[in-house]
């Protein structure tokens, strides 16, 4: 026997959408549900299909609508939401899920989990996991087939004002001179230029840095190179190749950097001396379990960083949506899992055996890889010549938080960058993280065995006596440390604030990049 669909609760925040809605407003239309947290890389898997979807059902009684069921704290705000409703485009209403209510009436138990309602107010789907689009077509094309018959549907979709109403939309969607979401960043090997995933923009910057230019703003750059038209997956010109949503950046020499495009689910090489960008693993389709094999006749699967190795002549790949660390060698143009067996967790073992949870962060030094284990909240690291992973800080998938100390009091929440300073064998070795969710940059001492807060995990302004204030980190998704100079800086993608900030930790002041567009349209 069919269970009737639990009707939403009231008072509960609607977003991307101009009115509150109901089931019994719905009442003729099929109604689709995702239950899903952004945070996680499965879910955003799913938003694309349904993107996909939508736009095949737009002229259809057939209703999308995101179920927001928050896993961490910094999820639960709304403002948050929205920002990543922006991010990833989501072109549905979503009901932001007080308590996990919506979740626990309809028996959910993962994320993400698909409800598909029948127009008389039914539940006929319930599936969990992504990969679930052709299934979702099959019952919408059935339902729509065995309703239309009945006139017990609508003849014309539902008219509905979609769109987030909130301060920051022109400034995260323009491509002429602002950055939108800005993901990972990497500084030249001598130091003089940095590369700058712009991610929701969809190409990559190179700015030539400056001095400082004695101004608030602190710290000036130029952009010398815009790397990308628009969103797609082409290869060629730097003017006329196309990336979606890049992370990832890597330098390999003066005019080498590899990127990790993350949602193209591949890995392309920016060849500055030829200006011409190349795919050199991943054919574009989102893969699943693999052994790997060479570059471009594989499936990736949202590889969200990028390490370079000279020492290995090897890319190091954070392939988030495996869990797992990929390696890429050069000279043979083969791709292969490295470490992590491709079940979500936190495990320290070998190579093989050892669990990582959306691994999004690589720093190299030496044969020692500094991972940020973001659905983990953790820090790993994989020793590459004994072949082992351990943890560094971190507990469990469930559990996080902002708590400095000790390694093994230490919390941190959903981290997605980071940048280590001191020779992998030495017991000075800082790791500098960009803790993501907390809004925070925090500083792991490993000698000392301890976890410090630099900046940030507070409000979203900071004002000190004089009563000048500052805008504060806002999930920043990348630090670095140019380690060819020893100008006491870190670089940060501040990136719901569509910037990048500098921090002078002589100072302990942070400043806003300022960066000259040469006329850029």
């Amino acid at each position: 026997m069919l269970e009737k669909a639990p009707e939403f609760p009231k008072g509960f925040r609607w977003l991307n959408v101009k009115e509150q809605l109901s089931l019994a407003k719905l009442k003729g239309h099929i109604v689709v549900l995702d239950f899903w947290t952004y945070c996680c890389i499965n879910c955003m898997h799913m938003i694309s299909e349904l993107t996909r979807l939508e736009h095949k059902y737009r002229d259809k009684p057939v209703v999308f609508i995101g179920v927001h069921s928050a896993k961490f704290y910094n999820e639960q705000d709304a403002k948050n939401i929205e920002q990543a409703i922006m991010r990833y485009e989501i072109e549905h209403p979503v009901i932001v899920d007080e308590g996990m209510r919506i979740w626990q009436m309809y028996g959910v138990n993962a994320w993400p989990t698909i409800v598909i309602v029948d127009p008389l107010g039914y539940i006929v789907y319930k599936r969990s996991g992504e990969g679930q689009g052709e299934l979702i077509d099959d019952v919408i094309e059935v339902l729509l087939d065995r309703y239309s018959s009945t006139g017990r549907i609508a003849k014309e979709p539902l008219l509905m004002k979609v769109g987030v109403d909130t301060v920051g939309v022109e400034k995260a969607n323009s491509r002429s001179n602002r950055l939108s979401f800005p993901g990972k960043l990497a500084f030249s090997p001598d130091g003089e230029m940095l590369a700058v995933s712009d991610s929701n923009n969809n190409r990559i910057l190179v700015l030539e840095l400056s001095n400082r230019d004695g101004t608030s703003n602190g710290l000036k750059a130029r952009i010398v190179e815009i790397i990308g038209s628009n969103k797609g997956f082409t290869d060629g010109p730097l003017s006329e190749a196309r990336f979606f949503r890049p992370q990832g950046v890597a330098w390999a020499d003066d005019s080498t950097i590899y990127v990790a495009d993350t949602e193209n689910h591949a890995i392309r090489m920016i060849d500055l001396k030829e200006r011409r960008v190349s795919t050199i693993a991943g054919n574009g389709k989102q893969g699943y379990y693999s052994n790997g094999g060479y570059g471009k006749s594989i499936s990736l699967n949202s590889p969200w960083d990028i390490a370079y190795s000279r020492e290995y002549r090897a890319l190091f790949i954070a392939m988030a949506g495996l869990h797992q660390i990929w390696l890429y060698k050069i000279d043979d143009g083969m791709a292969r899992p490295f470490a992590g067996s491709g079940y979500e967790g936190i495990v320290d073992s070998t190579l093989e055996h050892a669990q990582f949870a959306q691994p999004s962060g690589l720093s190299i030094q030496g044969s020692i890889l500094y991972v940020a284990d973001s659905e983990s909240s953790s820090i790993r690291m994989v020793d590459i010549k004994r072949r082992r992973v351990s943890t560094i800080v971190g507990k469990d998938l469930f559990i996080f938080g902002h708590r400095d100390g000790r390694l093994e009091e230490a919390l941190f929440q959903h981290p997605l960058g980071l940048s280590v300073v001191g020779s992998s064998a030495d017991k000075d070795t800082r790791i500098y993280v960009a803790d993501t969710y907390n809004h925070a940059i925090r500083l792991i001492d490993v000698g000392a065995g301890r976890v410090s807060t630099i900046i940030g995990g507070g409000s979203s302004m900071e004002c000190r006596l004089d009563g000048s204030c500052t805008l504060m980190l806002y999930e920043p998704s990348d630090v670095k440390v140019n380690n060819n100079k020893d100008d006491g800086l870190l670089y940060i993608a501040d990136t719901n604030n569509h910037i990048i900030r500098v921090l002078d930790r002589s100072e302990m002041m942070l400043y806003t990049l300022s960066i000259e567009w040469d006329g850029v349209n």
